[in-house]
């Protein structure tokens, strides 16, 4: 759908900006997930000198503000800008110059060309917000799973619930009831391989996350779409596990996360539409 330019540096910078704010939800959730497990266990076990430190320590995606993870360094907002203060800052932190991860620019860039393929897709609705927040969690989910083998409840589990209430008012391409079967099926799917694995080795094959997100990916696409979801996950996982035995970095424990391989099926089903031999 044609756009002016106006409306495409609008929706380029909402997608930069959300990729900033993405890159924040990455790096703090699953160390605020760490406190709140450690002040579960600390409350079995309640001190003086404990409940300071957690009251001291405050720590959530608004507090404290941006800073270099290596000296502390605030940053000011001109060091703060989407993409471009990593350039001008030539990817280095102005205090310390420690280096900055690639990873951050790439994240912001990555939802800018969401956001853009959504609105030139879907054109300036509700449908092009749906479909951009859908593939926004998509990545923060990838990235998480990447870095801790983790995908979060808090994300995954509205994840689900937006894919339903997207079918009930029209903005995903499946119905209420294709999308219900879609979650159930899902979910089921991953649970009944994790099961049959465990009982045939003993082993954990893969975490519960795991499940969430197939069933947040069927009730976005539809029961219909699993079977190319999961085969483009798989195949693109052990893709990547060959190449990694064969640059000899391949995790001590055999295990990779499996959650970046279902986000990748997720934006391609979502991009390109399932695969053509597995159409039901």
């Amino acid at each position: 759908m044609n756009l002016d330019f106006l409306t495409w540096t609008l929706v380029v910078l909402l997608g930069l900006a959300i990729g900033s704010f993405l890159n924040v939800v990455i790096h703090r959730l699953p160390r605020m997930m760490a406190a709140q497990w450690a002040a579960e266990v600390a409350a079995e076990a309640p001190s003086l000198e404990t409940e300071q430190a957690l009251a001291k320590n405050r720590y959530n995606i608004a507090v404290p503000r941006s800073h270099c993870p290596h000296c502390g360094h605030a940053l000011s907002w001109y060091e703060n800008m989407p993409v471009i203060s990593y350039v001008w800052l030539k990817g280095c932190c102005k205090q310390c110059h420690a280096p900055i991860g690639w990873r951050y620019p790439a994240i912001e860039i990555f939802c800018a060309l969401v956001f853009s393929w959504s609105f030139a897709h879907f054109g300036l609705s509700a449908q092009a917000l749906a479909w951009a927040g859908f593939g926004a969690a998509l990545l923060a989910l990838a990235a998480i799973d990447a870095d801790t083998k983790l995908l979060p409840d808090v994300i995954t589990q509205p994840l689900v619930w937006a894919g339903l209430l997207a079918a009930s008012w029209g903005l995903s391409p499946v119905s209420l009831s294709t999308a219900m079967w879609g979650a159930v099926a899902g979910y089921l799917l991953l649970w009944s391989v994790h099961w049959l694995f465990k009982l045939l080795t003993g082993k954990e094959g893969m975490g519960e996350g795991d499940f969430k997100l197939l069933a947040a990916l069927g009730a976005w696409f539809g029961w219909p779409a699993l079977l190319s979801l999961v085969l483009i996950a798989s195949l693109s996982g052990v893709a990547y596990g060959m190449w990694l035995r064969l640059r000899q970095r391949m995790p001590q424990d055999g295990q990779m996360p499996f959650g970046p391989f279902l986000a990748l099926a997720g934006v391609w089903v979502m991009v390109w539409g399932p695969l053509p031999f597995t159409r039901i």
